[in-house]
């Protein structure tokens, strides 16, 4: 397995990924990898890093530009809130992260699939609405809301959504709104919902958050990687 950076461009900025790349011949599948709202860190790169071990290429995509990876609250937040506020200019610099991916010659492009965390599990939702060529999508504690109305349709892909029962950012009643929204537009769609887990459960870095419905969970971590590697492989 090898980890090399890759450099791309969209949206006049230029994005600084890490790439991740098992050792075998042949093409095979590719995961994007969106990183929670902060930016490309350790976590992401793990997971990607995992990911190569069990032979799938694995691209953690920056979404700020310029590799960034924000310390300061309020600049993510300004961040995030102007992507958000301007969802054309989101779409390219995620479009821009999944057509680098599908360009490394050991990725099989017919055979893309794209996961996030929190903010990150928000953006894969955005870039399947728009209907990407996508085989699956996995959110863990992302929102579960669209700015898109009526776009679930456009999703061409299955749909594996892992989130806490005590998340404050993704109430119970977003969980419920999706899972109609999702049966209404014919979506394969499953959500899993943990018991006693807050937001940020897959990364023991959220356990330094003092915010209430925060925080690392060791067994809801392990049971959604589980879930993940199982809808891994019936999609590809």
């Amino acid at each position: 397995m090898s980890t090399t950076p890759v450099r791309y461009s969209a949206d006049g900025l230029t994005f600084y990924s890490q790439l991740a790349c098992p050792d075998v011949q042949g093409k095979v599948p590719g995961i994007l990898i969106f990183p929670e709202a902060p930016g490309v860190g350790p976590h992401v790169i793990r997971r990607a890093a995992a990911l190569a071990q069990m032979n799938y290429v694995a691209l953690a995509a920056d979404v700020h530009g310029d590799g960034t990876v924000f310390d300061d609250p309020k600049m993510m937040l300004k961040s995030i809130d102007l992507l958000k506020g301007q969802p054309e200019r989101l779409y390219q610099r995620l479009q821009a992260g999944l057509q680098a991916l599908a360009e490394v010659p050991q990725v099989d492009p017919d055979r893309l699939a794209v996961i996030g965390y929190c903010f990150g599990g928000w953006c894969a939702l955005e870039l399947a609405r728009n209907g990407a060529a996508l085989r699956g999508v996995g959110v863990f504690h992302g929102a579960l809301s669209s700015s898109q109305e009526e776009s679930a349709g456009r999703i061409r892909a299955k749909v594996l959504v892992c989130t806490g029962a005590s998340d404050p950012l993704v109430p119970l009643e977003q969980v419920t709104g999706f899972s109609d929204e999702m049966s209404a537009a014919g979506i394969d769609w499953q959500v899993h919902l943990y018991g006693g887990t807050g937001h940020g459960f897959t990364s023991p870095e959220a356990g330094s958050n003092p915010r209430p419905g925060f925080g690392y969970s060791a067994s809801s971590d392990r049971r959604s990687w589980a879930e993940l590697l199982q809808f891994l492989t019936e999609i590809f």
